[in-house]
């Protein structure tokens, strides 16, 4: 989905999500995860309680739980949900959706979404995170997206279909509950070799939604690109350039 461009209409939002339902094990595995840096920036000063929506697999749960919260994670995919059980023991996982979490009210210092709320309907959503939040408690939006200003980066995303590159002037829609938004770039890269680029490729909505013929396009494009153009061999470790976007509001 390009950030910022169309809009997705209630049925293509549900289309493309549902693409994520199952596969948490190979989702987990070759999706990136987030760095310190964004959690660190986010995360209010005393906040004790927190809310992962949208959470899959758990890789942003990850830092909030390394920081001592007692975190509630919610997704519509039992089996995301299963591989964040498995990795997060502490962690009440329970399915639901941004728009209906199924938490009780008042309950979180900090309620997060990262890479899913361009899944949501961010007007239903904001109302019932706020629902959510303490007084004074505080939305956290976050996405990872390849740094295409690197120019092979830029290629790749193309072949990729990534669609998660926001264009510049970007600025998440929230709702009336909150105020004072703002936002955070960190810059990272992540250790990969060309057979995990593939399997990243093979997470995404566009591929997953794909027929045979369009896959098969985009891995054997892919595999030229890596191997052919740019000369990388097999188990080669290749530093995958990244920009994570925080955004942070306050319940008004």
């Amino acid at each position: 989905m390009a950030r910022g461009g169309p809009k997705l209409d209630h049925g293509r939002r549900q289309e493309l999500g549902q693409a994520f339902q199952d596969g948490g094990e190979h989702y987990h595995r070759v999706r990136p995860g987030y760095p310190a840096d964004s959690a660190d920036w986010l995360i209010p000063a005393g906040a004790g309680t927190a809310a992962d929506l949208g959470a899959g697999t758990g890789k942003y749960t990850a830092l909030l739980v390394e920081r001592g919260l007692a975190v509630s994670a919610v997704d519509p995919s039992p089996d995301m949900l299963d591989q964040l059980r498995l990795d997060f023991p502490s962690v009440a996982a329970l399915e639901g959706t941004a728009e209906n979490t199924g938490l009780p009210a008042a309950a979180f210092d900090i309620v997060t979404v990262a890479q899913a709320w361009h899944w949501c309907d961010p007007l239903l959503a904001s109302a019932e995170i706020a629902r959510i939040l303490k007084p004074r408690g505080v939305l956290g939006l976050i996405w990872n997206q390849l740094d295409t200003s690197v120019p092979w980066v830029h290629r790749l995303s193309r072949i990729m279909h990534a669609g998660d590159v926001h264009k510049p002037d970007f600025r998440p829609r929230i709702g009336p509950e909150f105020t004072g938004l703002e936002s955070h770039l960190t810059r990272w890269e992540d250790p990969v070799t060309p057979d995990d680029i593939l399997e990243l490729v093979k997470s995404r909505s566009y591929y997953l939604g794909a027929n045979e013929a369009t896959r098969a396009k985009v891995t054997g494009n892919l595999d030229w690109y890596l191997h052919e153009h740019l000369g990388h061999a097999e188990g080669e470790l290749l530093l995958l350039p990244y920009l994570t976007q925080t955004w942070r509001a306050a319940k008004a």
